[in-house]
């Protein structure tokens, strides 16, 4: 199915072309190197993914010893205790099965968390992963906070505080658009752990990722509306 998966394959191509492109265009910005980590960022994701996806064998390989010793602890209390004897005793016969009772409960719940510490683990992995997009994102966005079309109009005086502005409406346009992309590549990086760790705190944490860059990208994208353009030439055709 392979218009139903993300593939981690296409993602980094997808990356390393956009690289090239914000290189080719502002060679001497801040955003090229930014787009040369979200493609390392590509790459991690890539191979935290490969890693996720396999079962972690030698975990559940120790799972399931402390499960068999703890059956084995089990079988060795009953045959040391006297259960033929609880008999002459009432007394000693309620609290003898009430602290059974309490056992295998106390062991019931040791026995889910050992089978659910696999997930645990895979959890802060993606956890891990997904930090680092988050601080990716935020980087992203302080690069275009400051590209104001507004700055465009000829009746926009700077003050002394102002940063240096040396764009004009093409190339802030886009500016604005690889920034606009970027965020899409880290989207699509989330998803990919959430694609590889089907888990729903998983699910909901991918959530507030994408959500956090389509906020921004939406911000941009009003940016990038109100740039006026002038029409280009028949025969002109604008770079990537």
């Amino acid at each position: 199915m392979p218009f139903r998966t993300l593939d981690p394959a296409l993602i980094l191509a997808t990356a390393e072309r956009l690289e090239r492109r914000v290189a080719d265009r502002f060679p001497d910005r801040g955003l090229a190197r930014v787009a040369t980590e979200v493609v390392a960022l590509t790459r991690e994701a890539d191979a935290d993914v490969k890693a996720l996806i396999p079962p972690i064998w030698g975990l559940r390989a120790l799972v399931a010893a402390a499960v068999l010793a703890g059956g084995a602890v089990f079988v060795w209390v009953g045959s040391i205790v006297p259960l033929h004897q609880m008999g002459r005793d009432t007394f000693a016969s309620v609290e003898g099965i009430e602290a059974a009772i309490n056992t295998v409960l106390l062991a019931a719940l040791g026995l889910i968390a050992l089978v659910r510490l696999e997930a645990r683990v895979k959890r802060r992995k993606v956890a891990a992963g997904l930090h680092r997009l988050r601080s990716v994102i935020h980087v992203i966005d302080m690069h275009q906070m400051t590209k104001d079309p507004i700055t465009l109009s000829p009746d926009f005086e700077p003050t002394a505080a102002s940063p240096h502005r040396d764009m004009d409406a093409v190339a802030l346009s886009r500016y604005l658009d690889y920034c606009a992309e970027l965020l899409a590549i880290t989207g699509k990086l989330a998803a990919l752990y959430a694609q590889a760790v089907p888990d729903e705190g998983v699910a909901t944490a991918v959530n507030d990722i994408e959500v956090l860059g389509s906020s921004l990208s939406r911000k941009i994208w009003q940016k990038i509306g109100m740039i006026d353009h002038k029409p280009a030439p028949r025969h002109a055709r604008l770079p990537e």
